[in-house]
Parts: structure tokens; sequence; C-alpha cells
């Protein structure tokens, strides 16, 4: 069974930046979307940002101009540079991968924006 492994979640300060990447452990096949989401304890999971095999990006409101997310079909991988971090950002992200036949979901990484 292919996992989704996500990796580049910690403590940073506001102001400052991570990069989240996510790596599949096999080969994934007809992959039509890879995004990113999150959630804070006693909230829904919310979308982040979404890439297309095709490469066209969107990104929730609330981190448009701050967060860029990227992906290589080739390697199954898909990444969030987070830049301009605030506290509102705190919260477990998850990357995801979404095929015809199922969703895949990462164990999520947790992320916190902190002084």
């Amino acid at each position: 069974q292919v996992h989704l492994v996500e990796s580049g979640g910690g403590l940073v300060q506001p102001g400052g930046s991570l990069r989240l990447s996510c790596a599949a452990s096999g080969s994934i096949a007809s992959i039509l979307t890879r995004a990113w989401y999150r959630q804070v304890p006693g909230k829904q999971r919310e979308w982040v940002a979404t890439i297309t095999n095709g490469g066209s990006t969107n990104y929730a409101d609330a981190v448009k101009g701050r967060f860029t997310i990227s992906g290589d079909n080739a390697k199954n991988t898909v990444n969030l540079q987070m830049n301009s971090l605030n506290p509102e950002d705190t919260a477990v992200y998850y990357c995801f991968v979404g095929t015809p036949i199922r969703p895949y979901w990462g164990q999520g990484t947790q992320v916190t924006v902190s002084s």
C-alpha cells in the first residue's frame, strides 16, 4: 500500500518561513491533483492550496501571496513553501493526492508559529 509521508514541520517565529515536503512511498497512477490541507484542534480540516498535473495552482485567500505549492509528477512529490508565517497558520498540515480511484492522505506534520 502506498503512503504519503510529510516532512518539514516545526516551530518558527512569526514572520519566518518553512518548507513542507510530501513524498509517496510508491507509485501512484492517474494522479489528478496534489494539495495541502491544514487542521486546528476542534475545527474542520481546511483546504490550503492545490496544484494540478498541468501545473495550475490555486490558494485559499488566507495564504495567497505567502504560500507557494509545487510538485514533481515524475517523483510523486508535492511541496509547500510557507513565508511570512503568522500564529494563525499554526496547524497540522496534511498533503493530499487525488486520483479517480481513491484519495491519499499523509499522516500530518505540525507547524507552530510562535514567539
